[in-house]
């Protein structure tokens, strides 16, 4: 029993004292924040290169020479020539070889094979790194409260990638197909690039501490915020019409700039011929012709361009010296871009310029949603510096 305490004792002197402690949002559950980050920026490099892969897949036209999906089995190359022989055998019997490729060697098959086997092979490694960390965060109770269904559905994604991956390769396997249909491209790459999204809006998330996260919110900047999302909004509309222009080869139609082949407008953009000598539908021109398609990614190029100037001169107002550094980022990786958008149509879309383009779209994508971050989030800064 403790002794009794003197009246001339000082308060707060006793050894005892029972010292005041964090809330509940600093208490418990927290998990390993750090640790799932570090797991979650693989993941995000790893569909990076991912991403790159598939788009020199689609440029060697490699994308069609698996003609099956065998999601366990096929991550197995051919081991001798008698199962080169036969994989040979399958592809010399789509619509690409026979209309495309006819007369390739063995040789060549190889180089497109080796292609679209480490494209898929690399999904399979990004779906088993996934698989290891969620389950290994999840048995060792190192997830923080209310992440595992974020951190599940991005697993979920990434299974319903590889779906649509062979739902894509399938279109371009029959009738008189030698490339898959945009529109299924497009869809492919779009999911890619949901993924990364929200790959890096958790890799912010989980850089700060949530009553960090918490205590932000109440200092957030709304209309600067909104501004970000539908300039993320627009960004992913572009990416899904280079896309478009990546399936149909319209990249390599008109290798001028600013003008079309010498017009503002492309002629015949609205004629789209079938395999019958006949015309099919005018809508069907907004997927399968290059004039139409090139001609709205570059208009939508201009008006994302315009809109991103209007996003910068508001973001560089901002009361926040990480706002007004994400603002100047983004603007500056905007007119790379553009300059790399008219490169590539000037150079006929040659390889490495491509997918240089293509890398480009993937780090603007990137700074946007980091400057859509900042905006819901805003970082406080020093005393020495400041929020002006």
């Amino acid at each position: 029993m403790a002794g009794k305490r003197s009246i001339f004792e000082e308060v707060g002197a006793t050894a005892g004292q029972v010292q005041p402690v964090g809330g509940m949002i600093d208490g418990a559950g927290l998990g390993s924040r750090g640790a799932i980050r570090v797991w979650l920026v693989i993941i995000f490099l790893m569909v990076v290169l991912m991403v790159m892969v598939g788009g020199l897949t689609r440029l060697t036209d490699s994308g069609l020479s698996i003609t099956e999906w065998r999601p366990i089995m096929g991550a197995l190359p051919p081991m001798n020539a008698a199962d080169w022989a036969v994989e040979f055998d399958k592809y010399r019997a789509s619509p690409q070889y026979l209309l495309m490729n006819h007369g390739m060697e063995l040789s060549e098959f190889k180089v497109i094979f080796w292609w679209e086997w480490g494209h898929r092979n690399l999904g399979r490694a990004i779906g088993l790194v996934w698989a290891v960390g969620f389950f290994f965060f999840v048995l060792t109770r190192k997830v923080p409260n209310g992440w595992a269904p974020r951190l599940f559905f991005l697993g979920f994604l990434g299974g319903l990638q590889g779906a649509i991956g062979w739902w894509m390769v399938s279109s371009g396997l029959k009738g008189e197909m030698v490339s898959v249909a945009s529109y299924r491209l497009a869809t492919h790459l779009g999911l890619a690039f949901a993924i990364l999204g929200l790959c890096a809006w958790y890799i912010f998330l989980l850089g700060r501490r949530e009553v960090d996260l918490l205590q932000a919110r109440r200092s957030a900047e709304p209309k600067l915020k909104g501004m970000t999302t539908g300039l993320m909004h627009l960004l992913f509309l572009q990416i899904i019409l280079g896309a478009l222009v990546a399936g149909i080869d319209a990249g390599r139609a008109f290798p001028t700039w600013p003008d079309m082949n010498g017009a503002f407008f492309p002629a015949d953009a609205f004629y789209v011929p079938d395999a019958n000598g006949g015309v099919k539908a005018v809508w069907t021109a907004f997927f399968e012709n290059a004039g139409l398609v090139q001609f709205i990614h570059r208009m939508v190029g201009y008006a994302l361009f315009g809109f991103g100037v209007v996003v910068w001169l508001r973001g560089r107002k901002s009361a926040y010296v990480a706002m007004r550094g994400a603002a100047n980022a983004v603007m500056v990786m905007l007119v790379l871009q553009m300059a790399l958008g008219i490169y590539t149509a000037l150079t006929a879309a040659t390889l490495h310029v491509a997918i240089t383009h293509q890398v480009g779209a993937v780090i603007l994508w990137v700074l946007v949603i980091r400057a859509r971050h900042l905006a819901a989030y805003p970082v406080q800064g020093s005393i020495r510096e400041g929020t002006a």
